[in-house]
Order: C-alpha cells, then sequence, then structure tokens
C-alpha cells in the first residue's frame, strides 16, 4: 500500500481533513508525532510523499522544540526524491531550510477565512491548475515568510501576507492550512482571537458559511498534490 509521512509538530495541529483526502485514495499515513518525542526519521524511505504540519514555534525554535534540526535535515534528504508539503510552520520550514527568511510577529496577523490571490507564477503550476483568483482559504498565523530561497517560484499571496504559497522543486509550501476543519477553528480560543483583532463569531460563522468551497477547493488542490504520491 502506498504510504505518506506526515509530521506533526503540534498537538492542536494535526493533519484534519487530510487523512479523509488520503483514504479515499487509499494511502496510508504514517504519523510521527514530533512533540511528544517521537523520533523523526532521517529520510522518507519507502514513503511517497512527505507532509509536514503546523506548530506555533518558529522554524529555528531548537531550544524548545529540539526536534527541528532533524525536521530540516528530513526535509533536504527528501528534497527531489519524493513530492513534499508544508503547511503553515511546514512551509516556514521549508522557505528557512533552503535559503529564505522567516520572522516571528511580522506584519499584521491572519485568522479564519482569508481571500487569496493566485500569481502568475501559478500558471502550469500542478496542484493549482484552473484555480483563479480569489481563493478563500483558512489563516492561523502570527508569523510569516518575509524572503523566498533564490530558487523558489512564488504562487499566492494575500492582503496582510505576500508569501502564502512557494515550491521549490516538487516541495509545495502553504501559509494557509488546507486541512483545518470548522469544528477545529470553533475550538479557537476567544480570547487570542480578539487579543489580534479578530471577532471570534464573524470567525465562527464565516468558516461555516465557506466550509464547503474550502472543502472543494483544497481537496482538488491536495488530492492532486497526493496524486503525485501514486
Amino acid at each position: 500500500m502506498t504510504t505518506v509521512l506526515i509530521i506533526e509538530n503540534d498537538p492542536g495541529s494535526g493533519p484534519g481533513r487530510i487523512l479523509d483526502w488520503l483514504d479515499d485514495r487509499g494511502i496510508a499515513p504514517t504519523v510521527v508525532r514530533a512533540w511528544s518525542g517521537e523520533p523523526i526519521p532521517t529520510d522518507a524511505g519507502d514513503h511517497a510523499a512527505l507532509i509536514l504540519l503546523g506548530g506555533g514555534m518558529l522554524p529555528d525554535a531548537d531550544d524548545a522544540s529540539p526536534w527541528l534540526p532533524d525536521e530540516r535535515d528530513l526535509l533536504r534528504a527528501a528534497q527531489d526524491r519524493v513530492p513534499v508539503l508544508g503547511i503553515c510552520l511546514g512551509a516556514q520550514l521549508l522557505a528557512h531550510t533552503f535559503g529564505g527568511e522567516v520572522r516571528g510577529k511580522y506584519g499584521l496577523p491572519e485568522k479564519g477565512v482569508t481571500d487569496l490571490t493566485v500569481l502568475p507564477g501559478a500558471a502550469g503550476d500542478p496542484l493549482l491548475a484552473d484555480l483563479s483568483t480569489p481563493v478563500r482559504a483558512i489563516e492561523s498565523h502570527q508569523d510569516q515568510i518575509t524572503r523566498l530561497p533564490d530558487n523558489a517560484v512564488h504562487l499566492m499571496s494575500s492582503e496582510r501576507c505576500a508569501l502564502q504559497m512557494l515550491r521549490i522543486g516538487h516541495s509545495w509550501g502553504v501559509q494557509f492550512h488546507p486541512e483545518v476543519t470548522v469544528e477545529r477553528v470553533r475550538r479557537w480560543n476567544v480570547d487570542t482571537l480578539r487579543s489580534w483583532g479578530f471577532t471570534p463569531e464573524t470567525v465562527f460563522a464565516e468558516a461555516e458559511q465557506y466550509e464547503a468551497e474550502l472543502d472543494r477547493t483544497w481537496s482538488t488542490v491536495v488530492g492532486r498534490f497526493l496524486d503525485l504520491a501514486n
């Protein structure tokens, strides 16, 4: 059976919808909970793809999150060997590992449903075919990529965060969260939402309003990534 290696960096940022999309294709997940001390493999091994999930730390916060050097080494080992998808922190790890820059609490935070712009660099991208602006996604971040690696292709932006999606070879990084469900959004801390300048009731209502659209969009995009694993 085809398997995909998933690295979980935070107990509150699991694979969500991705498990359903894997199941739809008969692909089995192998989830490594790095935050709990499970060891990160040195390479992708027999797995057909690698997915790095989100987390509240910066990609070089090695003292607080001591598995991050191994995760960066795994990214290097997987580069151009298997397709890679980095989500939020995973995207920041991708950019940081290959020479980009990530800054903490930079600019304005994004939380909840956000409009994204598909950029000219996305033309011909195997994941983004026929995707037109604007496209909506769930966001949850204060940190962001501020400079891309030299060999990266810039694919998407938003009003508050210029570097929303990148590609390096067969590795993609997204600042947003295609995997997040309405149920997870409703568990977000209301005090944190307010402190970031968001109205919790609006964030929850918009996640519910656009739930079907979000699932259609990102099941297609992530599905194309998973198809590369077969």
